[in-house]
């Protein structure tokens, strides 16, 4: 018959969860250390436990070794011819061992003795959790809360406590001690106090297995989930296919007038659930991935990248993307691709400025700049700007690294590339037209007024016809229309000098008239 002592550790054990021999291990090492601090000495003591008497006693070892010469450790090993004297039958590598007294232990030794038991006891209790609870990752578990921190909840898992951090908790559920729940153990981390069992409410794996135990469908393999995407608290999307065609895995999950998924709901604390059809197709599934939204088309953009482009109507972007981006967002979980997703007036201004720029789009000489001088147009061109659209696109740094141009030229080209686009800053005045601009102004109109009124062109392929006196009439009383709005100081001076102009375009006139007109009055083509 078992000892009282030894009864007592059986207890114990099972209170804890641990095996009895770790408990009678435990408590003969602390014996062991205890007659070897009392007697101050180092040597090899071990402690016995009779669990039919509950006696325990503490022997010391020493081992056997050949000669004199081989001894190492005067206290813990015997020569062979000493060891013979005291047992004849003992080889080499053998053990002795002598009882220790252990009736002087006082109570100093005993309450060592204890601390190591306690000790001992909480190291084997943290590998049996450890061991119990490591491989099941993952796991459904029937929780009970024991008690609520200020961020985390702690669970009685029968064998062992359970913590749920802040960030695993659902923002929906409060709970109340005593309360049971269904929790999902997501790791085992072996502390230094101890092995730390996390459990959460905000994995998805809790919502697979809240349908498994409501939808006979899935628990039988008929309807399998291939993929789930949440956000606890807010919403979740889960993915479900059949394999059975005449079983509808969406009206399986959803039951008679909701009464599946509603009873999931209520243990989610009134979580929102997407259930939607699996499709092999990306682009079919994606479609489906978006729901409630309705897409127009969706295409592959980058297969190896696994990115896809969303286009819906311009009323629809909004609820395709959802609050904070959260049904774009639990979509591309679902798809475990990149969704890129636009209305149709933004793809629409996407293809057209493509298709501007595969066409190079309209360019302009960067000579039109009139503010710029003649030496900064030079440099301009060395450096391989040409158009007024390159120079505009370029940075200040970009153009300082031009050869000749520092930081004040720098800022000369951006007011004229400004004024040049009609971009002028409050109170900055727009710069007057000179004498001369006014009469290039005046011989463009004059020359493209002629294009427009005869037949003939300027050009040397083919003859002109001549300019009337009429005509240079009309444009000398325009441009004296003109001049009328001017100052009178300078309302002489312009008025030569566009008669200088007219004449000399005069000039020019009779020359290609002459050239390209018979003396009879007949055109020679």
């Amino acid at each position: 018959m078992a000892s009282v002592l030894y009864q007592t550790i059986e207890t114990l054990s099972r209170d804890k969860g641990i095996d009895p021999d770790i408990v009678v291990g435990a408590v003969e090492d602390a014996i062991a250390l205890a007659t070897r601090k009392y007697y101050k000495t180092q040597e090899n003591i071990r402690g016995e436990m009779d669990r039919e008497t509950g006696d325990i006693r503490a022997y010391v070892y020493k081992t056997v070794v050949e000669a004199t010469e081989n001894v190492e450790d005067d206290v813990n090993q015997l020569t062979l011819e000493q060891a013979r004297e005291l047992a004849p039958e003992v080889e080499v590598g053998g053990e002795l061992r002598f009882y220790k007294d252990t009736t002087p232990l006082g109570r100093i030794a005993a309450q060592m003795a204890k601390q190591v038991i306690f000790q001992k006891v909480r190291e084997a209790e943290r590998d049996t959790v450890f061991l119990e609870y490591n491989h099941r990752a993952g796991e459904v578990l029937n929780a009970t809360v024991k008690r609520i921190e200020p961020m985390d909840i702690v669970f009685d898992l029968g064998k062992a406590e359970a913590r749920m951090p802040k960030r695993e908790q659902s923002r929906l559920e409060q709970f109340s001690v005593g309360e049971r729940v269904r929790v999902v153990l997501l790791r085992v981390d072996r502390a230094a106090k101890g092995p730390q069992v996390i459990v959460s409410r905000a994995a998805p794996a809790l919502v697979q297995n809240l349908f498994q135990s409501e939808v006979p469908e899935i628990y039988d393999g008929t309807v399998s989930i291939r993929a789930i995407a949440r956000e606890a608290g807010e919403r979740t999307k889960i993915a479900v296919m059949s394999r059975d065609k005449d079983v509808d895995p969406v009206g399986a999950c959803v039951g008679m007038k909701g009464m599946r998924v509603q009873s999931i709901i209520r243990e989610l604390r009134g979580e929102k659930i997407d259930i939607i059809e699996y499709s092999d197709e990306i682009t079919t599934f994606a479609e489906k991935a978006l729901q409630p939204a309705k897409v127009s088309r969706v295409s592959i953009t980058d297969l190896g990248e696994k990115q896809i482009e969303v286009i819906v109507d311009d009323t629809q972007l909004s609820l395709a993307i959802g609050k904070k981006g959260q049904n774009v967002r639990l979509a591309a979980k679902l798809l475990q691709w990149k969704i890129d997703i636009k209305s149709e007036e933004e793809k629409r201004q996407e293809v057209e400025q493509q298709m501007q720029a595969m066409s190079g789009g309209p360019t302009t000489p960067v000579e039109q700049i009139s503010e710029l001088g003649e030496s900064v147009l030079e440099k301009l061109i060395a450096a391989g700007i040409t158009t007024v659209e390159e120079l505009a696109d370029m940075t200040p740094e970009q153009l300082e690294e031009v050869p000749g141009i520092g930081e004040k030229t720098v800022e000369k080209i951006s007011v004229a590339v400004r004024h040049y686009f009609g971009h002028f800053e409050e109170g900055e005045a727009r710069p007057a037209k000179t004498a001369s601009e006014e009469a290039t102004t005046s011989e463009e109109a004059l020359a493209k007024e002629d294009n427009d009124e005869t037949p003939g062109t300027t050009d040397a392929s083919e003859p002109a016809e001549a300019v009337s006196t009429e005509d240079i009439t009309d444009a000398e009383e325009a441009a004296s229309s003109t001049d009328a709005y001017t100052d009178a100081d300078a309302r002489t001076e312009k008025i030569e000098l566009q008669n200088d102009a007219l004449d000399e375009l005069a000039n020019q006139a009779q020359e290609i008239s002459d050239e390209g007109i018979d003396g009879d009055g007949h055109d020679r083509g």
